[in-house]
Formats: structure tokens, sequence, C-alpha cells
């Protein structure tokens, strides 16, 4: 029998890890505006605390990076007025659902994800078990919504299909269809921002040179110095968008352009192509400071008042809720749990 009408609803969350860079912002962040600013959707974001303790965190940096993370959010748009913002441990449904989804979800499942293997290596027996089963976690964040719409990364889809799975077997083997199969969103020019300094590696925080990467907190200078020196290869931009293939380097930051100018690769490369990289780089520092520029300065205001962003967070999590509750209430009579409230 069907149990609900399932509402459109986008949920996506981010670790709370510290160093936000240009890969957060065009790879997560700008989008989440976008779906927030198109909107007859509701749009719930939040700060994955719960999953950054799944390896061992320094208690003030945790602390510090959560409300940077959230200034960050809304430094780049995101509303708390219009989106729900809050971190994920203030709602305990999302802890709650997770163990159902344990006693659900089978071993083997979690044995397959490709993230697990790679942040275990050939360490694995060493690790947590909170890192192992973390995607249970994650299919709760997202189910504890409803959510129909999953914004991600492409090295996140698997974790939307275990998801769907998670989702499947549980309508199954109770006879219900009450968790929706929510869909992985994976747009835009620039989902997945390429090391500066190698186009084979994605942007990251954890990489040992800070000139891979654009940091939100990067002032002007740095910013242009950073693209100015980012590795190229000695060829003048393409004609063509196929003249791309097999450079890396080239096509991240045509990729970035576009991002950042809101245009297509193809326009970018209509605009200039046939540049050498002397002349694009400087376009591309420019656009970069226009657009970051703002952002940076605006997180900074916000982290002079902590209390502040507490507030905002503890708001988003009474709202966020206000939806989980009765989503879990279902849950446990579902399953058969006596007195649940």
């Amino acid at each position: 029998m069907t149990e609900v009408v399932h509402t459109p609803r986008v949920f996506s969350g981010i670790q709370p890890s510290g160093g936000l860079t240009l890969g957060n912002y065009l790879g997560a962040l700008k989008r989440f505006v976008e779906t927030q600013e198109s909107g007859g959707i509701e749009t719930v974001y939040c700060i994955v605390d719960m999953h950054a303790i799944t390896v061992w965190q320094d208690p003030a940096k945790l602390t510090h990076a959560t409300r940077e993370l959230a200034a960050g959010f809304i430094a780049s748009g995101i509303d708390p007025a219009r989106s729900i913002l809050f971190n994920q441990s203030q709602v305990p449904a999302h802890a709650q659902l997770a163990w159902i989804f344990n006693c659900v979800a089978r071993l083997g499942w979690m044995q397959r994800m490709t993230q697990f293997k790679d942040k275990a290596g050939k360490n694995s027996e060493n690790v947590s078990l909170g890192l192992f089963a973390y995607p249970a976690l994650m299919a709760a964040d997202i189910l504890v919504y409803h959510a129909t719409h999953v914004p991600v990364g492409e090295d996140q889809k698997q974790h939307v299909e275990l998801t769907r799975d998670i989702a499947a077997k549980f309508n199954n083997d109770f006879g219900v269809e009450f968790f929706p199969q929510p869909e992985p969103v994976i747009e835009g020019a620039a989902t997945r921002v390429m090391s500066l300094r190698d186009g084979t590696k994605k942007m990251s925080k954890s990489d040992p040179s800070d000139m891979s990467r654009i940091n939100l907190t990067d002032d002007a200078d740095t910013i242009s110095k950073k693209i100015r020196k980012a590795k190229t290869d000695p060829e003048p931009l393409p004609e063509t968008l196929d003249g791309l293939e097999g450079r890396p380097e080239a096509r991240n930051l045509v990729n970035i352009y576009a991002a950042l100018a809101e245009l297509t690769p193809e326009q970018v490369i209509a605009e200039h192509g046939g540049q050498q990289f002397g002349t694009f780089k400087p376009s591309l520092a420019d656009l970069a400071v226009a657009r970051l520029a703002p952002i940076t300065a605006e997180m900074g205001r916000l982290m002079q008042d902590p209390a502040e962003i507490d507030r905002i967070l503890a708001a988003g999590a009474e709202r966020a809720n206000e939806i989980a509750a009765p989503i879990l209430r279902r849950t446990y009579e579902i399953v058969g749990m006596v007195g649940a409230r």
C-alpha cells in the first residue's frame, strides 16, 4: 500500500573537514544556491559533523570547521530563511534512523563501497566501525527527510545508489512504499574541480602544496598568483572543445572559467580559442577574484560572530527536526517498535 506521496525535496551535506576550496564552491555551494534560487522545491543543507568523526578530529578544530563551513554556505548565498541549514548532530533522527538502516543493509554492500576501500587502504581492520558503516548514516541523512533529489559529485554517486538499495529493501522487507528512491543530481561544467598542479587529480585541501588549490579564505593577490602559476602545457587553447582531449590542465582551467562565468565550456572555447595561456590566465584570475572576493569577505565577517552562526544552525535544526521526527516515528511504527514517538 502507498504510505506517503513524496513531496520534491533536495538534501545534500558537506563534511566540516576544514579549508573550503574553489572545488567546494563550484562543485557544491554554488549549485546549492542555484537550486535554492530556482524555487519550487524545498532545500535542506546539512553540515555532516557526525561523518567527520569517523576519523579522529581535534575537538576545537572541528568546532571551528563547522562554523567556517556554515559561514561558507551563507556567504555563497544560502539564505537560512529560505533553505534549512543545520549541523547533523543537532537532529538525533539521523543517528536513530542510521541504526535501523544498519540492520537493513548487508555487510557485502558496505564492503563494496569504493570510498571505504580508498580511505581504509591496507589497514582496514584498524579503522573505526563508523568509517565502515557510515554509508548507512548517509542513507539516513537523505531518507529521514524523504529527499527526492541529492546533488552530489561523481565520487558520491555510489552512496546515493546504496541509499536507493536500502530504501528498496526496507520497503520490500516491510511491505510498504514508505521511503522514496532519491535521484542523484550531477550537473555543471566544474562539478569536479581538479588540482592546479596536476589536472588528473581532484583539487583537495589535503594536498601538501597550497598552490594546488584556491581556498575560499585566499585574498585577491593569492588567487591571482595561484592561477597565473597553474600548470599548463605549451600549446594555445584549441579552437574546438575536442582539442582539449589529452590536455587535463587546459581542460580544468576552461571548466573553471565556464563555471565561474556561468557559460558552457564550448562558449569559453569560442571566446578564447587560439589564445596563449599568458593571455587566458589573467582573464581567469580577474574572473575568479571578482566572484570569490565577496564570499571571502563575508565569511570573514560572519566568523567574527560565532554565537550568531550557532544561533542560525540551531534554528535550522529545529526546522529540520520538524520534518525528520514524524518520518522517524512512522519508521519505528512500521518496524514494530512499541511506544514510538
